[in-house]
């Protein structure tokens, strides 16, 4: 015989959205108030208040929770579906190990080299050899993020997995075009010259606060090696972020 669901929420879609945000809110309400996630089917029951200044307080907190769920929930939309495509790039890690990534990602990128390598010496491709080095420079570089990236994620917890393991992981996937730019002219007006324009905007639109971009304009030139620090500022707090939104999703719905 069929049951209704404990939940109460019916099944498909709108049911594990409608799951999910009483999940959030009861987490929200027992930040402050005892006893008021899960407890639908508990024999203690859920915590009500009783009187008028309980009400007005518990009342008050949920509606701040609920305009709280207009910003958490989409980021727990982004977290299960980054928690998704990390499942499957961690089970690939598991079956290969760190060393097998690694050298993989050496494999890939070192063919490609040699490709480019080739190339330039055949009459009928006229490749420069800066264009080699860069190629070069950036496997070395998306090798040695990779390894790091997996080395972290297979032997930490999760603070190091969401503290390291994701900004390498973005470090091996922006900073490998950057280093060929800089070591290739050619790939300026590409990689170098848009990199500018990001971050003229990040410090009028972003960085302004407290006289921020004013400092880093005075005391800093954006030209050089300061491009890839630039990427690699960016990748960190881009890992840590999207690290977060997957512990939140873990909150929300956890991995089986």
């Amino acid at each position: 015989m069929a049951t209704r669901s404990r939940s109460g929420g019916g099944g498909g879609f709108v049911g594990a959205v409608k799951a999910d945000i009483r999940r959030l809110h009861g987490a929200w309400m027992e930040l402050v108030f005892r006893r008021q996630r899960g407890r639908g089917h508990s024999v203690m029951g859920k915590w009500k208040p009783e009187t008028l200044p309980q009400k007005v307080a518990y009342h008050g907190w949920s509606a701040l929770g609920v305009l709280g769920l207009l910003v958490l929930y989409p980021l727990t939309v982004l977290g299960l579906a980054t928690r998704f495509y990390a499942a499957k790039l961690d089970s690939t890690q598991t079956r290969l190990g760190i060393i097998g990534v690694t050298a993989i990602a050496l494999l890939g990128w070192g063919l490609l080299t040699l490709a480019w390598g080739a190339m330039s010496y055949m009459e009928q491709v006229d490749i420069p050899l800066d264009a080699v080095l860069a190629v070069a420079a950036a496997s070395g570089v998306a090798t040695l993020s990779t390894a790091l990236a997996a080395t972290c994620s297979k032997l930490g917890g999760r603070g190091t997995t969401v503290g390291l393991a994701y900004p390498f992981a973005m470090t091996a996937l922006f900073l490998p075009p950057v280093v060929a730019a800089l070591v290739t002219p050619s790939l300026h007006p590409y990689v170098l010259d848009p990199s500018y324009d990001f971050a003229v905007w990040v410090l009028d639109n972003v960085l302004f606060v407290g006289g921020l971009s004013e400092y880093l304009r005075e005391n800093f030139t954006l030209e050089g090696a300061a491009y890839a620090g630039m990427w690699v500022g960016i990748s960190f707090p881009l890992g840590w972020f999207l690290g977060g939104v997957v512990t939140l999703a873990n909150l929300v719905r956890p991995s089986e």
